[in-house]
C-alpha cells in the first residue's frame, strides 16, 4: 500500500517539477507512515513540508497543490491536507479487505520484498574464541545475529552469514598448553602434585575431556617428564609470581619440548573438539553460516603482512622499542595501538585490521559485525584502521549486544555448569527450549540489558509471549479441525467475495494489523531491530484471542463463516511468517 501511496504523490511531484514549481533536480525521499489517531485516515505524509523551502511555498499551500494533481485511485476514498501540511489519507474499505485476498495468495512470501535490491551483505556474529563452550551472553548474539540476518535476506539482500573462528593467537596457546597439562596428569605426571596447573589455564572439566581423547589415541607420544616442564620456569602468581609471564613461559616450553608437529596436534585436538561443539550448539539452535573463516588463514595467505605494509606506506605505522604501533590517537583514540610486538609476533588487532581488509576486498555492500557490549571501545579503533587503509569506514556497521541475565522466581539464577564458571546455552536450550530461548533472547534492544525470566519462558500462560503466539496459530488450526469434524467445508472464494461482511472491531483491527506486517518487517530489516517483529506478534496474537473469545468463526450464516475463516487463515499465515523469520516453530496444536 505504501508504494502505491508513493507512486501517487511522486505523480504529482513530477508535474510540479514540470510547472517549475519544484526544482528539477530534486530527487526528495518520500516517507509514508501509519497515523496514530485514526480520526486522521490510514497514512500520512509530510512531503509537502519537506519541500516547501526549496518551492518557496508555504507548506499547507504546496500539500494543496500536491493533493490536487495526485491521479484518482480506487484504494484511496479521501485524501486531506491536515495541520501545517500533512498530506492523510483514508483508504477504501475494499483496499482494508483486500490484504486477506493478498495474503492468502502470496502465503509464505507475504511480507517479503526486494527492496534491498540483492546487494550484498556480510553478517559476522558470535564468532566465540574456541577456547570453551558457549555460554548464555553468546546465545543472545547468535539470535539476534541470526535474525538479523533472516530479515536483510526477507527484504531483498543477499546475505552472507559468517563466523570468524580464532584459530590463532594467545589465548588457543593457553588452550593448548591447558590440554598439554590435563595430558600429562593422565599419564602420570602429577601423581604427586609436582605439575601445578597454571592460574591463567582454563580449568573446565571440558580440558579433561579433550586431554582424554588426545591420550586415548595417542598414547604417551607427548609425554614429558614433569621435571623438564617446569625445569627455570618463572614463579605463576600462586607462588608471587605474574600469572601472564608464567603461562606464556609454559607455552613456549611446551612448543620447544613438543617441536612443532606434536605442537600442532595438540592445538589441534582443543581447537577441533571446542569447535565441533560450538557448531552442533548453534546448529541445534538453528544458527547457520554460509562460512566459518579461520584467523589463521589470514597469515598463512599474508593478508596480515599486507595489511601492515599498507599502513606503513600511508605513514600510519611507526616503530618504537622494537615494536610497530598504530597511530589510532589520529583518528581520536586515547592511545597509539601496537600491531607488532618486539617479538615480531602480530597482535589479535593486527588479524583484525587484516579480517576487516579482507572483508570490504570480497566485495561486499556493507559488512555488519555483532560484537559483545564490552567492545564498544574497540569499534572506532578498527574503522579508523579501515580509514587509515584507504578503505570506506562507512560500510563496516558495528551492533552492540548486551549481556543477559537469568532469573528464576524473581533471583539471579545460580545454574551449575561443567566448568563451574558460566551458564552454557546447551543448558539454557535443554531448561526452556529453543522457541523460547530464540524468542526471549530478541524482545529488547540488542543495546538494553536483558533480564531471562527462566519461569516465565516455561509457562503456558498468556504471560509467555512464545506460547501466547504459538497458542494463537494452534486455535486456527483447532478451528479448521473442527469444521471438519462438523462435516463443513471452508469456500475461500465466497469469504473472499463476503468480505465486507467483516464489521466488528476485532475484525477490523485485525485487518489493519495483517497490513501492517509487510511495515514491520522492512523497519525491523533495516534498523537491525528484530523485537520490533516480536512485539508485532505478540499484538497480532492478542488481537485474535480477544476475537476469537468474542466471537464464534463456524456460524450458521455460510457467508460469514466463510469470510471469517478466510481473515483467521490470514492471521494464521502471517503469525507462522513472522515466527519464521525468528526461528521459532509453528505448532498445529498444544
Amino acid at each position: 500500500m505504501k508504494e502505491q501511496l508513493t507512486s501517487l504523490i511522486q505523480t504529482a511531484i513530477d508535474v510540479l517539477k514540470n510547472q517549475q514549481v519544484i526544482p528539477a533536480d530534486l530527487s526528495p525521499s518520500i516517507q509514508i507512515d501509519r497515523t496514530r489517531d485514526a480520526s486522521h485516515g490510514d497514512y500520512a505524509c509530510n512531503i509537502a513540508m519537506m519541500l516547501a523551502k526549496p518551492a518557496k511555498c508555504k507548506p499547507r499551500d504546496l500539500a494543496e497543490q500536491i493533493v490536487a494533481l495526485m491521479p484518482a485511485s480506487d484504494t484511496v476514498e479521501k485524501i486531506a491536507v491536515a495541520g501545517p501540511g500533512f498530506i492523510n489519507f483514508t483508504l477504501t474499505d475494499a483496499a482494508s479487505f483486500a490484504v486477506v485476498a493478498t495474503v492468502l495468495e502470496a502465503g509464505e512470501a507475504y511480507g517479503r520484498s526486494s527492496i534491498g535490491k540483492n546487494k550484498s551483505i556480510q553478517v559476522e556474529f558470535v564468532s566465540a574464541n574456541p577456547t570453551g563452550p558457549l555460554h548464555v551472553g553468546h546465545g543472545r548474539g547468535a539470535a539476534y545475529g541470526a535474525a538479523v540476518s533472516d530479515l536483510l535476506a526477507a527484504v531483498g539482500y543477499k546475505v552472507h552469514r559468517e563466523y570468524y573462528v580464532n584459530d590463532a593467537g594467545r589465548q588457543m596457546d593457553i588452550l593448548a598448553a591447558s590440554v598439554w597439562l590435563r595430558y600429562l596428569d593422565l599419564c602420570g605426571e602429577n601423581a604427586n602434585d609436582e605439575l601445578p596447573f597454571p592460574v591463567n589455564g582454563y580449568k573446565g572439566d571440558y580440558i579433561w575431556d579433550i586431554a582424554a581423547m588426545l591420550h586415548r589415541e595417542n598414547s604417551d607420544a607427548f609425554r614429558h617428564a614433569a621435571q623438564t616442564v617446569l625445569k627455570d620456569l618463572p614463579a605463576d602468581e600462586s607462588a608471587g609470581g605474574d600469572k601472564e609471564i608464567y603461562i606464556d613461559a609454559l607455552i613456549s616450553r611446551a612448543k620447544a619440548l613438543l617441536g612443532e608437529e606434536a605442537y600442532r596436534s595438540v592445538f589441534d585436538a582443543g581447537l577441533n573438539s571446542i569447535l565441533d561443539d560450538i557448531r552442533r550448539d548453534l546448529e541445534g539452535f538453528g544458527v547457520v553460516y554460509e562460512e566459518w573463516f579461520s584467523e589463521r588463514s589470514l597469515t598463512e595467505s599474508g593478508a596480515v603482512d599486507r595489511a601492515i605494509e599498507r599502513l606503513k606506506e600511508s605513514s600510519h605505522l611507526y616503530e618504537k622499542d622494537g615494536a610497530w604501533w598504530f597511530r589510532s590517537t589520529d583518528f581520536g583514540d586515547e592511545k597509539d595501538r601496537v600491531v607488532v610486538r618486539d617479538n615480531g609476533q602480530t597482535t589479535y588487532f593486527a588479524s583484525d585490521i587484516a579480517y576487516h581488509m579482507q572483508k570490504l576486498e570480497r566485495g561486499y555492500d556493507r559488512v555488519i559485525d555483532v560484537w559483545g557490549a564490552d567492545h564498544h571501545g574497540y569499534v572506532p579503533r578498527v574503522k579508523a584502521a579501515l580509514t587509515a587503509l584507504g578503505d570506506d569506514a562507512s560500510k563496516l556497521d558495528v551492533l552492540l549486544v548486551q549481556f543477559a541475565i537469568l532469573y528464576r522466581g524473581g533471583v539471579k539464577a545460580q545454574m551449575s555448569t561443567r566448568s563451574g564458571e558460566f551458564v552454557t546455552l546447551r543448558e539454557l536450550r535443554e531448561e526452556v527450549g529453543d522457541d523460547a530461548a530464540r524468542f526471549f533472547y530478541v524482545m529488547r534492544k540488542c543495546e538494553q540489558h536483558m533480564d531471562f525470566d527462566l519461569d516465565l519462558a516455561k509457562s503456558q500462560s498468556s504471560d509467555n509471549p512464545v506460547y501466547y503466539i504459538q497458542y494463537a496459530h494452534a486455535r486456527v488450526c483447532s478451528v479448521m479441525r473442527q469444521l471438519e469434524e462438523k462435516g463443513l467445508t471452508h469456500n475461500s472464494e465466497n469469504g473472499l467475495a463476503n468480505l465486507a461482511m467483516l464489521s466488528e472491531s476485532h475484525e477490523q483491527a485485525l485487518l489493519t494489523r495483517l497490513a501492517r506486517y509487510p511495515e514491520v518487517v522492512e523497519a525491523a530489516a533495516l534498523n537491525h531491530e528484530p523485537h520490533l517483529l516480536a512485539h508485532f506478534l505478540r499484538d497480532m496474537a492478542n488481537d485474535f484471542h480477544t476475537y476469537y473469545n468474542a466471537h464464534q468463526f463456524l456460524v450458521d450464516d455460510v457467508c460469514v463463516r466463510d469470510a471469517r475463516l478466510c481473515l483467521v487463515k490470514a492471521t494464521r499465515q502471517v503469525i507462522a511468517n513472522g515466527l519464521g523469520l525468528l526461528a521459532v516453530s509453528v505448532p498445529e496444536s498444544m
